[in-house]
């Protein structure tokens, strides 16, 4: 069992920037593939952001490329999303996600290929 804990949420103006983390507990964190989704009300959930556990590959969603970037430090089991200039459209719950592999290079980007998701912070971009 992987339990995964969300922080960093917030208000914040367009234009600005946040920096989310997640936290995992439970597992071997190295042999976690993760993954940021996020859900805003009334729309299906959207991926943002993935990593494979050994951090070598990274693959964004289109509507983020160039101003998200998210790493992983496996020594204390976090992952984070920096987030820069953000737009309301990015308004949304933000889950963390994980799934054991095998492959310390694959990254996952379907919802469905997840096993494990954290609770979510709210992220409020202002306009």
């Amino acid at each position: 069992q992987v339990q995964l804990v969300e922080s960093g949420g917030g208000l914040v103006q367009a234009g600005g920037s946040l920096r989310l983390s997640c936290t995992a507990s439970g597992r071997t964190f190295s042999r976690l593939a993760m993954g940021w989704f996020r859900q805003a009300p009334g729309k299906e959930r959207e991926f943002v952001a993935a990593i494979s556990w050994s951090g070598g590959n990274i693959d964004y969603g289109d509507a983020v490329k160039g101003r998200f970037t998210v790493s992983r430090d496996n020594a204390q089991g976090k992952i984070s999303l920096q987030m820069y200039t953000l737009k309301p459209e990015d308004t949304a719950v933000y889950h963390c996600a994980a799934r054991q592999t095998q492959s310390s290079g694959r990254v996952y980007t379907a919802d469905g290929d997840y096993v494990y998701w954290g609770q979510g912070t709210q992220v409020t971009v202002s306009s």
